[in-house]
């Protein structure tokens, strides 16, 4: 008979195991609002697919998540962390930054309107955008919405503080920044100056629904996809100059952004026949157009990421981008790339992305580095750190 040797106490209160089951009590106690525009489900864009789905997979590892609009009265003391998104949007922010009694982190989304009002933008307003400041252009578009639209700004303090002053006021406080790549972080840093901590989380694909269709399926390679808002930044105007009377069908699916009537007029009277225009539709109903196109467009002046073209490039599609924002951090040199002012351009990736076999690798990189059952992961080690849990 042996008889085994009896652990020492300490050793099984620090066993791993334990240690386990410790972090995973404190994390399922973790209460974290998400704070959004107030436009986050009425006009639904990136912001919203990133909010939904990083939060999906955060009540996957236990913890409590809350989306909540910057329009609702919030009660701080229930939370412990609070997390906003959309720097860019800093009035939605001060109000709630003043009373919160608890830490807050931010997902800065830190688009570049710049070229894009420039070169979209006409008569008076495009006017004067093209020869001020961006965070005074965006300042204007603020309370333009609030006079026209009645887009209540939240906090008054912006007002007087403006635009960058109001967002050096929430890098200053804010725990942590989460940019969604190392060039967005030096554009931030770039344009407000340094802040004590910041953590690249890429944005990504949901697993569950774009696990990856066959790259070398049977695909229409007349078939050429653009998904996302119609709207002056992503570029469809000259998407369509590019395409209009060619062998392409083109479907541009997605409906026109808010304050983007106009623009949305202009593409449609531009189409010809083999231009379609699709309304928006669930990432569900997406996949079997994805499945079937071989290329995905999306022009843009500028995107932090492009979460449509993270979507066809997991499905299989070979994927055209613009030259302009962060993209390229993303995709390398498996994409083909185009410049958002040259028409001619545009068409010469789509044909290059058409006639090559799909491009290897894309899909791969994608589905093991770019999901959000990943950026779940590395927000909530984030959170730890700013937690100190």
């Amino acid at each position: 008979m042996h008889l085994t040797k009896r652990e020492p106490m300490w050793k099984l209160l620090f066993s791993k195991d334990v240690l386990l089951l410790y972090i995973s009590l404190q994390l399922s106690c973790m209460r974290v609002a998400f704070i959004a525009r107030a436009s986050l489900f009425k006009s639904p864009g990136g912001d919203t697919v990133q909010i939904i789905s990083t939060s999906k997979y955060l009540r996957r590892q236990g913890l409590d998540v809350d989306i909540k609009l910057t329009s609702e009265e919030i009660n701080y003391s229930t939370y412990d962390l609070l997390h906003f998104f959309n720097i860019i949007r800093p009035a939605d922010i001060l109000a709630h930054i003043r009373y919160a009694n608890c830490p807050f982190v931010v997902s800065t989304i830190f688009v570049e309107y710049k070229e894009s009002d420039s070169m979209s933008r006409t008569g008076v307003s495009g006017g004067i955008l093209r020869n001020i400041s961006s965070s005074t252009a965006e300042y204007i578009k603020t309370v333009g919405r609030w006079i026209v639209s009645g887009e209540r700004i939240v906090s008054k303090e912006f007002l007087w503080r403006g635009q960058e002053g109001s967002i050096k006021k929430i890098i200053g406080h804010a725990a942590c920044l989460f940019t969604g790549s190392m060039n967005e972080y030096d554009r931030l840093r770039k344009a407000f100056g340094s802040f004590n901590c910041f953590k690249v989380i890429p944005n990504g694909i949901d697993p569950d629904l774009f696990s990856g269709a066959d790259g070398e399926r049977i695909r229409d390679r007349n078939l050429v996809l653009c998904v996302g808002r119609i709207e002056a930044i992503k570029n469809q105007l000259n998407l369509i100059r590019a395409v209009r009377d060619t062998k392409f069908t083109l479907k541009l699916v997605g409906r026109a952004a808010p304050h983007q009537q106009s623009y949305y007029h202009q593409c449609r009277a531009l189409a010809t026949s083999n231009i379609q225009f699709v309304d928006q539709l669930s990432q569900e109903d997406l996949i079997p157009l994805y499945a079937t196109a071989k290329v995905h467009v999306l022009p843009s002046w500028f995107e932090t990421t492009g979460l449509s073209s993270l979507e066809a490039g997991a499905m299989g599609c070979n994927v055209v981008i613009s030259t302009r924002g962060d993209s390229r951090e993303y995709f390398g040199d498996l994409a083909y790339y185009c410049e958002p002012d040259q028409p001619a351009s545009i068409l010469r990736a789509i044909e290059e992305a058409s006639n090559a076999e799909i491009k290897p690798g894309l899909q791969e990189r994608i589905l093991s580095e770019f999901t959000w059952e990943q950026a779940a992961l590395k927000t909530l080690g984030a959170y730890n750190e700013v937690l100190k849990l």
